[in-house]
């Protein structure tokens, strides 16, 4: 009696499991979650420093318009920048003060035997910036206004007379660059500017007296490489 009712009771549970696994509801289907793109913002202030290398033209005339020759002066140049951007969809717009130290030395000798030498030491510029960006690339171009200070030397070796003068001229400038974003707050980028300076009359003084005057300067071709640091914009994301 015993081995038959355990037999009957073995032969149910048999029965009753492939029912049980029946009856249990389907596996619901979870939706798998969407893909965050990282969007870059340019948003923001940003520091930063720049090194590079310049030329500047620098052509030398008298009063009358006899031509004196012309030389470039080149060297390197490394500074500062700071300024302020905003993103609007894909256009990012801003504004930028840089200054920056400046070798920009160079010299020619007229034909009179006269040595006329120029050394651009330091400028600034003081931009408004337009872009556009793709995510963490930015492609941009600037204006405004810039100032330079030069010294210019006339040297008259038959006489042993050397006369100097130094200005600080303002001017404008113009320029292009791009930029590219390496992580959320830091971007590295590279940038050509060209300054305008106009033409003028230099006095060149020896023992606080007049030496002579001539009608000195040029233009400004400027190529650096940048670092920045932002904040106050992180990135953000998007679905």
């Amino acid at each position: 009696m015993k081995k038959f009712l355990l037999g009957t009771v073995g032969v149910m549970a048999l029965g009753l499991a492939p029912a049980m696994a029946a009856d249990l509801p389907a596996r619901a289907y979870t939706k798998a979650p969407p893909v965050i793109a990282a969007v870059y913002d340019w948003s923001g202030f940003y520091i930063g420093a720049n090194a590079g290398w310049g030329s500047a033209r620098d052509s030398w005339n008298t009063l009358a318009g006899v031509d004196l020759g012309s030389h470039d002066s080149t060297g390197a140049v490394a500074g500062g920048q700071i300024g302020y951007r905003w993103q609007a969809a894909n256009w990012v717009f801003g504004l930028e003060a840089q200054g920056n130290w400046a070798d920009l030395s160079g010299s020619h000798t007229e034909v009179s035997g006269n040595v006329d030498h120029s050394k651009l030491t330091a400028f600034g510029l003081f931009t408004g910036q337009v872009g556009y960006a793709w995510n963490n690339a930015l492609l941009y171009v600037k204006g405004g206004a810039a100032v330079t200070s030069t010294k210019y030397d006339l040297t008259v070796p038959l006489v042993g007379v050397a006369a100097t003068n130094d200005q600080t001229r303002w001017g404008g400038t113009v320029g292009v660059g791009f930029e590219y974003g390496f992580a959320p707050n830091w971007s590295v980028g590279v940038e050509y500017n060209h300054i305008f300076i106009s033409r003028f009359d230099a006095d060149f003084y020896n023992s606080g007296f007049v030496a002579a005057t001539n009608r000195v300067g040029g233009d400004v071709d400027l190529v650096t490489a940048r670092l920045n640091y932002r904040w106050g914009g992180p990135v953000v994301a998007r679905y």
